[in-house]
Protein backbone atom coordinates (compact mmCIF):
# COMPACT_ATOMS: atom_id res chain seq x y z
CA UNK A 1 0.00 0.00 0.00
CA UNK A 2 1.20 3.37 -0.92
CA UNK A 3 0.09 6.89 0.26
CA UNK A 4 0.70 10.57 -1.19
CA UNK A 5 2.23 12.99 1.71
CA UNK A 6 -0.32 15.32 3.07
CA UNK A 7 0.93 19.27 4.04
CA UNK A 8 0.35 19.74 7.40
CA UNK A 9 -2.49 21.94 6.73
CA UNK A 10 -4.58 19.38 5.11
CA UNK A 11 -3.80 17.27 7.87
CA UNK A 12 -5.21 20.10 10.23
CA UNK A 13 -8.59 20.86 8.28
CA UNK A 14 -9.01 16.59 8.72
CA UNK A 15 -8.70 16.55 12.57
CA UNK A 16 -11.34 19.56 12.66
CA UNK A 17 -14.89 18.25 13.59
CA UNK A 18 -17.79 17.58 11.25
CA UNK A 19 -18.90 20.54 9.72
CA UNK A 20 -22.83 21.44 9.14
CA UNK A 21 -24.02 19.84 6.08
CA UNK A 22 -21.32 16.76 5.91
CA UNK A 23 -22.27 13.32 6.93
CA UNK A 24 -21.03 9.64 7.15
CA UNK A 25 -21.76 6.61 4.35
CA UNK A 26 -22.24 3.52 6.82
CA UNK A 27 -23.55 1.41 4.35
CA UNK A 28 -24.43 -0.02 0.60
CA UNK A 29 -26.12 3.49 -1.07
CA UNK A 30 -25.66 5.58 1.93
CA UNK A 31 -27.43 6.65 5.13
CA UNK A 32 -31.03 6.10 3.52
CA UNK A 33 -29.92 3.55 1.34
CA UNK A 34 -31.24 5.39 -1.54
CA UNK A 35 -27.99 6.55 -3.45
CA UNK A 36 -28.35 9.77 -1.76
CA UNK A 37 -26.74 12.09 0.61
CA UNK A 38 -28.05 15.36 2.18
CA UNK A 39 -24.60 17.03 2.45
CA UNK A 40 -24.57 20.16 1.14
CA UNK A 41 -21.31 21.69 1.81
CA UNK A 42 -19.06 20.56 -0.87
CA UNK A 43 -18.39 22.03 -4.19
CA UNK A 44 -17.61 21.42 -8.31
CA UNK A 45 -16.11 24.70 -8.26
CA UNK A 46 -12.38 22.96 -8.81
CA UNK A 47 -9.05 24.08 -10.29
CA UNK A 48 -8.90 23.09 -14.02
CA UNK A 49 -6.48 20.30 -13.36
CA UNK A 50 -9.71 19.05 -11.13
CA UNK A 51 -10.30 18.46 -7.05
CA UNK A 52 -7.19 18.20 -4.72
CA UNK A 53 -6.39 14.56 -4.39
CA UNK A 54 -5.40 13.97 -0.60
CA UNK A 55 -4.34 10.20 -1.02
CA UNK A 56 -4.15 7.44 -3.79
CA UNK A 57 -3.91 3.32 -2.24
CA UNK A 58 -4.14 -0.17 -3.59
CA UNK A 59 -6.47 -2.53 -2.23
CA UNK A 60 -6.57 -4.94 -4.48
CA UNK A 61 -8.57 -6.74 -7.63
CA UNK A 62 -13.18 -6.10 -6.70
CA UNK A 63 -15.95 -3.83 -7.58
CA UNK A 64 -16.73 -3.20 -3.45
CA UNK A 65 -17.46 0.03 -2.57
CA UNK A 66 -16.58 2.27 0.40
CA UNK A 67 -18.77 2.70 3.68
CA UNK A 68 -17.35 5.03 6.15
CA UNK A 69 -18.17 6.02 9.90
CA UNK A 70 -15.98 8.16 12.34
CA UNK A 71 -13.44 8.75 10.24
CA UNK A 72 -12.47 5.01 9.04
CA UNK A 73 -13.05 4.03 5.65
CA UNK A 74 -13.73 0.12 4.69
CA UNK A 75 -13.70 -2.00 1.55
CA UNK A 76 -12.58 -5.37 0.38
CA UNK A 77 -10.28 -6.16 -2.51
CA UNK A 78 -8.30 -9.56 -3.73
CA UNK A 79 -5.01 -10.70 -4.36
CA UNK A 80 -3.39 -14.14 -4.52
CA UNK A 81 -6.98 -15.60 -4.52
CA UNK A 82 -7.26 -14.29 -0.48
CA UNK A 83 -9.96 -10.98 0.43
CA UNK A 84 -8.34 -8.63 2.49
CA UNK A 85 -11.04 -6.24 4.30
CA UNK A 86 -9.35 -3.17 4.80
CA UNK A 87 -9.65 -0.37 7.59
CA UNK A 88 -8.31 3.17 6.56
CA UNK A 89 -8.07 6.71 7.79
CA UNK A 90 -10.45 8.49 5.80
CA UNK A 91 -8.05 11.93 5.20
CA UNK A 92 -5.05 10.33 4.80
CA UNK A 93 -5.54 6.90 3.69
CA UNK A 94 -3.34 4.82 6.26
CA UNK A 95 -4.19 1.81 7.38
CA UNK A 96 -5.79 0.73 10.78
CA UNK A 97 -6.24 -3.00 10.19
CA UNK A 98 -6.88 -5.44 7.74
CA UNK A 99 -8.61 -9.43 8.00
CA UNK A 100 -8.00 -11.51 4.87
CA UNK A 101 -9.88 -15.18 4.19
CA UNK A 102 -9.61 -17.21 1.47
CA UNK A 103 -11.30 -16.48 -1.71
CA UNK A 104 -11.34 -17.81 -5.11
CA UNK A 105 -10.36 -14.84 -7.48
CA UNK A 106 -13.26 -16.28 -9.82
CA UNK A 107 -12.68 -13.78 -13.09
CA UNK A 108 -15.46 -15.53 -15.14
CA UNK A 109 -16.28 -12.72 -18.01
CA UNK A 110 -14.67 -9.65 -15.68
CA UNK A 111 -11.74 -8.83 -13.42
CA UNK A 112 -13.39 -11.01 -10.34
CA UNK A 113 -13.23 -10.20 -6.71
CA UNK A 114 -15.38 -9.26 -3.80
CA UNK A 115 -18.28 -7.36 -5.30
CA UNK A 116 -20.56 -6.63 -1.88
CA UNK A 117 -20.02 -3.74 0.31
CA UNK A 118 -19.03 -4.06 3.76
CA UNK A 119 -21.26 -2.50 6.57
CA UNK A 120 -21.16 -0.19 9.65
CA UNK A 121 -23.57 -0.88 12.58
CA UNK A 122 -22.03 1.00 15.45
CA UNK A 123 -18.97 -0.72 16.39
CA UNK A 124 -19.45 -3.52 14.57
CA UNK A 125 -18.58 -4.03 10.62
CA UNK A 126 -20.50 -6.90 8.45
CA UNK A 127 -19.69 -8.27 5.39
CA UNK A 128 -20.60 -10.88 2.43
CA UNK A 129 -18.02 -12.63 0.63
CA UNK A 130 -18.72 -14.20 -2.99
CA UNK A 131 -18.51 -17.79 -1.78
CA UNK A 132 -21.04 -17.35 1.38
CA UNK A 133 -17.84 -16.17 3.52
CA UNK A 134 -20.15 -14.06 6.45
CA UNK A 135 -17.88 -11.98 8.96
CA UNK A 136 -18.64 -9.56 12.44
CA UNK A 137 -15.89 -7.78 12.60
CA UNK A 138 -14.85 -5.03 15.60
CA UNK A 139 -14.64 -1.66 13.50
CA UNK A 140 -11.85 -0.32 15.44
CA UNK A 141 -9.71 -3.65 15.82
CA UNK A 142 -10.83 -5.86 13.36
CA UNK A 143 -11.22 -8.55 15.37
CA UNK A 144 -13.56 -11.36 14.57
CA UNK A 145 -16.94 -11.28 16.67
CA UNK A 146 -18.31 -14.38 14.83
CA UNK A 147 -18.11 -15.85 11.08
CA UNK A 148 -19.80 -18.71 9.38
CA UNK A 149 -20.29 -19.63 5.28
CA UNK A 150 -23.76 -19.31 5.60
CA UNK A 151 -24.22 -20.69 1.79
CA UNK A 152 -22.40 -24.03 3.39
CA UNK A 153 -24.35 -24.33 6.53
CA UNK A 154 -27.89 -23.53 5.17
CA UNK A 155 -27.01 -25.92 2.09
CA UNK A 156 -27.69 -23.32 0.07
CA UNK A 157 -25.75 -23.17 -3.84
CA UNK A 158 -24.09 -20.17 -4.65
CA UNK A 159 -25.10 -18.31 -8.17
CA UNK A 160 -23.25 -17.90 -10.96
CA UNK A 161 -21.44 -15.11 -10.35
CA UNK A 162 -21.20 -15.70 -6.71
CA UNK A 163 -22.95 -13.46 -3.63
CA UNK A 164 -23.07 -9.83 -4.33
CA UNK A 165 -25.88 -8.15 -2.27
CA UNK A 166 -24.42 -6.07 0.88
CA UNK A 167 -25.29 -7.27 4.42
CA UNK A 168 -28.37 -4.92 5.67
CA UNK A 169 -29.51 -4.32 9.19
CA UNK A 170 -32.13 -4.02 10.79
CA UNK A 171 -32.35 -3.90 14.28
CA UNK A 172 -30.97 -6.75 15.37
CA UNK A 173 -31.16 -8.95 12.73
CA UNK A 174 -29.06 -8.82 9.78
CA UNK A 175 -30.41 -9.71 6.44
CA UNK A 176 -28.51 -11.07 3.54
CA UNK A 177 -28.87 -11.73 -0.27
CA UNK A 178 -28.48 -15.62 -0.13
CA UNK A 179 -31.25 -18.63 -1.10
CA UNK A 180 -34.43 -17.41 -3.45
CA UNK A 181 -35.47 -14.50 -0.83
CA UNK A 182 -32.77 -14.01 1.37
CA UNK A 183 -31.30 -15.50 4.78
CA UNK A 184 -31.89 -13.67 8.05
CA UNK A 185 -29.11 -13.79 10.86
CA UNK A 186 -28.94 -12.43 14.44
CA UNK A 187 -26.06 -9.88 14.12
CA UNK A 188 -24.84 -10.42 17.54
CA UNK A 189 -24.59 -13.93 17.19
CA UNK A 190 -25.16 -15.06 13.57
CA UNK A 191 -27.70 -17.29 14.56
CA UNK A 192 -29.83 -18.34 11.74
CA UNK A 193 -33.67 -17.03 12.36
CA UNK A 194 -34.99 -18.16 9.18
CA UNK A 195 -33.85 -19.07 5.30
CA UNK A 196 -35.53 -19.16 1.60
CA UNK A 197 -35.66 -21.81 -0.72
CA UNK A 198 -32.27 -23.56 -2.09
CA UNK A 199 -32.32 -21.22 -5.52
CA UNK A 200 -29.99 -18.72 -7.42
CA UNK A 201 -30.10 -15.39 -5.24
CA UNK A 202 -29.44 -12.66 -7.55
CA UNK A 203 -27.08 -9.82 -7.14
CA UNK A 204 -28.90 -6.93 -5.38
CA UNK A 205 -29.12 -5.99 -2.30
CA UNK A 206 -32.37 -6.20 0.04
CA UNK A 207 -34.17 -3.07 0.20
CA UNK A 208 -36.17 -2.84 3.21
CA UNK A 209 -39.64 -1.45 3.53
CA UNK A 210 -42.74 -0.45 6.19
CA UNK A 211 -45.21 -2.56 5.28
CA UNK A 212 -48.29 -1.13 7.90
CA UNK A 213 -46.72 -2.26 11.02
CA UNK A 214 -44.73 -4.75 9.76
CA UNK A 215 -41.03 -4.59 8.56
CA UNK A 216 -40.77 -6.49 4.99
CA UNK A 217 -37.93 -6.82 2.08
CA UNK A 218 -37.82 -7.02 -1.61
CA UNK A 219 -35.43 -9.59 -2.22
CA UNK A 220 -34.63 -10.42 -6.04
CA UNK A 221 -33.70 -13.49 -6.87
CA UNK A 222 -32.68 -15.36 -10.66
CA UNK A 223 -36.13 -15.23 -11.57
CA UNK A 224 -38.11 -13.36 -9.08
CA UNK A 225 -38.68 -9.75 -7.71
CA UNK A 226 -40.62 -11.13 -4.21
CA UNK A 227 -41.57 -9.28 -1.18
CA UNK A 228 -40.77 -11.49 2.58
CA UNK A 229 -41.77 -10.47 6.09
CA UNK A 230 -38.66 -9.51 7.76
CA UNK A 231 -39.94 -11.28 11.36
CA UNK A 232 -40.37 -14.88 9.56
CA UNK A 233 -39.33 -14.92 5.87
CA UNK A 234 -42.96 -15.55 4.67
CA UNK A 235 -43.36 -14.67 0.98
CA UNK A 236 -46.04 -11.42 0.57
CA UNK A 237 -46.22 -11.72 -3.14
CA UNK A 238 -43.36 -12.86 -6.18
CA UNK A 239 -43.16 -10.99 -9.88
CA UNK A 240 -41.47 -12.98 -12.07
CA UNK A 241 -38.76 -11.36 -13.38
CA UNK A 242 -36.44 -13.12 -15.94
CA UNK A 243 -33.53 -12.10 -17.54
CA UNK A 244 -30.51 -13.71 -19.23
CA UNK A 245 -28.06 -15.46 -17.12
CA UNK A 246 -30.43 -14.29 -14.33
CA UNK A 247 -29.07 -11.46 -13.75
CA UNK A 248 -31.20 -9.27 -11.30
CA UNK A 249 -28.20 -6.57 -10.50
CA UNK A 250 -29.52 -2.99 -9.96
CA UNK A 251 -31.26 -2.43 -6.67
CA UNK A 252 -35.06 -1.95 -6.35
CA UNK A 253 -36.03 1.90 -5.61
CA UNK A 254 -39.33 2.49 -3.28
CA UNK A 255 -40.79 5.49 -3.11
CA UNK A 256 -43.98 5.54 -0.81
CA UNK A 257 -46.37 2.63 -2.63
CA UNK A 258 -44.32 1.97 -5.60
CA UNK A 259 -41.49 0.06 -6.55
CA UNK A 260 -38.72 0.52 -9.51
CA UNK A 261 -36.95 -2.61 -10.70
CA UNK A 262 -34.61 -2.60 -13.79
CA UNK A 263 -32.21 -5.04 -15.57
CA UNK A 264 -29.70 -5.62 -18.35
CA UNK A 265 -30.01 -7.80 -20.88
CA UNK A 266 -33.19 -6.08 -22.96
CA UNK A 267 -34.65 -6.67 -20.21
CA UNK A 268 -36.07 -3.36 -19.12
CA UNK A 269 -37.46 -1.86 -16.28
CA UNK A 270 -41.03 -1.61 -14.78
CA UNK A 271 -42.70 0.35 -12.01
CA UNK A 272 -44.83 -1.39 -9.35
CA UNK A 273 -47.60 -0.34 -7.03
CA UNK A 274 -48.13 -2.19 -3.73
CA UNK A 275 -51.84 -2.79 -3.30
CA UNK A 276 -53.51 -5.58 -0.44
CA UNK A 277 -52.54 -8.18 -2.65
CA UNK A 278 -50.48 -8.61 -5.73
CA UNK A 279 -48.78 -5.54 -6.99
CA UNK A 280 -50.03 -3.59 -10.11
CA UNK A 281 -47.89 -2.82 -12.69
CA UNK A 282 -47.83 0.09 -13.72
CA UNK A 283 -45.89 0.33 -16.69
CA UNK A 284 -42.99 -1.74 -18.35
CA UNK A 285 -40.31 -0.02 -20.94
CA UNK A 286 -37.30 -1.66 -22.43
CA UNK A 287 -35.91 2.25 -22.84
CA UNK A 288 -34.08 2.10 -19.78
CA UNK A 289 -32.28 -1.30 -18.47
CA UNK A 290 -29.86 -1.12 -15.43
CA UNK A 291 -27.58 -3.74 -15.71
CA UNK A 292 -25.82 -3.55 -12.61
CA UNK A 293 -25.88 0.07 -11.77
CA UNK A 294 -28.48 1.06 -9.80
CA UNK A 295 -30.43 4.22 -10.28
CA UNK A 296 -31.28 7.32 -7.97
CA UNK A 297 -34.52 8.75 -7.40
CA UNK A 298 -34.47 12.56 -7.54
CA UNK A 299 -37.61 14.87 -7.75
CA UNK A 300 -39.89 12.21 -9.49
CA UNK A 301 -36.90 11.56 -12.38
CA UNK A 302 -34.91 8.57 -12.38
CA UNK A 303 -30.86 9.00 -13.21
CA UNK A 304 -29.08 6.07 -14.20
CA UNK A 305 -26.90 4.27 -16.91
CA UNK A 306 -29.09 2.55 -19.46
CA UNK A 307 -27.17 -0.94 -21.27
CA UNK A 308 -25.01 -3.76 -20.86
CA UNK A 309 -21.23 -3.74 -20.40
CA UNK A 310 -20.66 -4.67 -24.14
CA UNK A 311 -23.05 -2.23 -26.24
CA UNK A 312 -24.12 1.29 -26.64
CA UNK A 313 -24.83 3.04 -22.88
CA UNK A 314 -25.97 6.37 -21.70
CA UNK A 315 -26.70 8.32 -18.69
CA UNK A 316 -30.63 8.95 -18.60
CA UNK A 317 -33.21 10.57 -16.85
CA UNK A 318 -36.82 8.95 -16.72
CA UNK A 319 -39.62 9.90 -15.21
CA UNK A 320 -41.11 7.68 -12.54
CA UNK A 321 -44.37 7.99 -12.97
CA UNK A 322 -44.67 7.13 -16.81
CA UNK A 323 -41.50 5.83 -17.72
CA UNK A 324 -40.74 8.39 -20.41
CA UNK A 325 -37.53 9.15 -21.11
CA UNK A 326 -36.55 12.58 -20.68
CA UNK A 327 -32.77 13.30 -22.13
CA UNK A 328 -30.07 10.78 -22.66
CA UNK A 329 -26.31 11.32 -22.60
CA UNK A 330 -23.25 9.15 -24.21
CA UNK A 331 -19.82 9.07 -22.95
CA UNK A 332 -20.08 7.34 -19.45
CA UNK A 333 -19.53 4.26 -19.91
CA UNK A 334 -20.76 0.92 -17.45
CA UNK A 335 -20.01 3.70 -15.02
CA UNK A 336 -21.82 4.54 -11.94
CA UNK A 337 -23.50 7.41 -9.88
CA UNK A 338 -25.01 8.59 -6.49
CA UNK A 339 -26.45 12.03 -5.71
CA UNK A 340 -25.67 15.20 -3.45
CA UNK A 341 -27.78 18.09 -3.15
CA UNK A 342 -29.48 18.37 -6.33
CA UNK A 343 -26.43 17.11 -8.39
CA UNK A 344 -25.14 14.07 -9.87
CA UNK A 345 -21.74 12.69 -8.92
CA UNK A 346 -20.97 10.43 -11.84
CA UNK A 347 -17.47 8.24 -11.98
CA UNK A 348 -17.61 6.98 -15.76
CA UNK A 349 -15.97 3.41 -16.78
CA UNK A 350 -12.98 5.52 -17.97
CA UNK A 351 -12.32 7.09 -14.12
CA UNK A 352 -13.83 10.85 -14.96
CA UNK A 353 -15.66 12.21 -11.81
CA UNK A 354 -18.37 13.92 -13.41
CA UNK A 355 -20.62 16.44 -11.95
CA UNK A 356 -23.97 17.09 -13.05
CA UNK A 357 -27.08 19.10 -12.03
CA UNK A 358 -30.06 16.70 -11.64
CA UNK A 359 -32.24 18.16 -14.00
CA UNK A 360 -35.40 16.87 -15.76
CA UNK A 361 -35.02 18.57 -18.81
CA UNK A 362 -31.39 18.44 -20.06
CA UNK A 363 -28.35 17.43 -19.29
CA UNK A 364 -26.09 20.09 -17.72
CA UNK A 365 -22.46 19.11 -16.62
CA UNK A 366 -20.97 21.20 -14.06
CA UNK A 367 -17.43 19.53 -13.95
CA UNK A 368 -15.39 16.87 -14.86
CA UNK A 369 -11.67 15.30 -13.72
CA UNK A 370 -9.31 12.25 -14.56
CA UNK A 371 -9.07 10.86 -11.39
CA UNK A 372 -8.18 6.75 -12.50
CA UNK A 373 -6.70 5.00 -15.14
CA UNK A 374 -8.44 1.88 -14.85
CA UNK A 375 -12.08 0.10 -15.43
CA UNK A 376 -14.26 1.85 -12.76
CA UNK A 377 -18.14 0.42 -12.24
CA UNK A 378 -18.26 0.71 -8.40
CA UNK A 379 -20.22 3.67 -7.53
CA UNK A 380 -18.43 6.76 -6.31
CA UNK A 381 -19.09 7.98 -2.31
CA UNK A 382 -19.23 11.56 -0.82
CA UNK A 383 -18.40 11.74 2.74
CA UNK A 384 -17.65 14.61 4.46
CA UNK A 385 -16.38 16.68 1.85
CA UNK A 386 -14.51 13.83 0.50
CA UNK A 387 -15.14 11.13 -2.38
CA UNK A 388 -13.91 8.13 -2.56
CA UNK A 389 -13.62 6.66 -6.05
CA UNK A 390 -12.10 3.10 -7.11
CA UNK A 391 -11.12 1.24 -9.78
CA UNK A 392 -11.56 -2.68 -10.36
CA UNK A 393 -7.44 -2.85 -10.10
CA UNK A 394 -8.10 -1.47 -7.06
CA UNK A 395 -6.86 1.68 -7.39
CA UNK A 396 -8.58 3.96 -4.48
CA UNK A 397 -8.77 7.87 -4.05
CA UNK A 398 -9.64 10.20 -2.18
CA UNK A 399 -10.83 13.85 -3.43
CA UNK A 400 -10.96 16.43 -1.29
CA UNK A 401 -14.69 18.17 -2.86
CA UNK A 402 -14.76 20.51 0.65
CA UNK A 403 -15.50 24.48 0.38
Amino acid sequence: MTFNSLPITLLALALMSRTSGADDWPQWRGPQRDGSSAETTWTHDWPNDGPPSLWKVSVGIGFSSVVVADNRLYTVGNENNRDTVYCLDTTTGREHWTHTYDSPLDDRFFEGGPTATPTIDGERIYLLGRQGDTFCLDAVTGAIQWSKNVAKEMEIRVPGWGFAGSPVVHGDSLLLGVGEAGVLLNKDTGEVVWASANADAGYATPRLLQCGSRWCAIVASSKYVQLVDLDNGTEQWRVRWLTRFGCNAADPIVDGDKVFISSGYNRGSALLRLTAGEPEIVWKSKEFQNQFSSSVLMDGHLFGIDGNDTGERALKCVELASGEVRWAHGGFGSGALMAADSRLIILSEQGELVIAKASHTRYEELARAKVLDGKCWTVPVLANGLVYCRDADGDLTCSDLRR
